[in-house]
């Protein structure tokens, strides 16, 4: 199957996002907490990703493209094993001084983690 991410596997609407981040925490990490909505609004057919990436934890734009473009890649490979409904990660705490690099590596580890725990739920 190929790993793509096309329109319909992204949440687009702020109502969207809100039912998500109102809804049911699935798994919190050291950066990141992944939530769902509680219940479904709309049969989906695949799983939907929405990013929450607040300037007060990453100040600078290079830094939040860069976690974005990093989440949405551990999704598009895992979409396919993952339960049809919205998932939607939010930064919830300050990203550190670490270089770019680092950076990268321990977002897709806890991206893959909290991933895996959606797909046993």
């Amino acid at each position: 199957m190929r790993a793509t991410f096309p329109t319909a596997a992204r949440l687009h609407r702020p109502t969207e996002y809100v039912a998500a981040l109102k809804g049911r925490r699935i798994a919190r990490g050291a950066m990141f907490v992944l939530t769902t909505p509680r219940t479904p609004t709309a049969p989906e057919q695949t799983a939907r990703l929405g990013l929450v990436i607040a300037k007060r934890y990453a100040a600078l734009a290079v830094t939040r493209n860069a976690i974005k473009r990093v989440l949405r890649e551990a999704f598009r490979h895992q979409r396919h094993l993952l339960p049809a409904c919205d998932l939607v990660f939010r930064l919830h705490s300050k990203v550190g001084p670490i270089t770019l690099t680092q950076l990268k590596r321990q977002v897709r580890a806890e991206a893959d983690a909290l991933l895996a725990k959606a797909q046993q739920q």
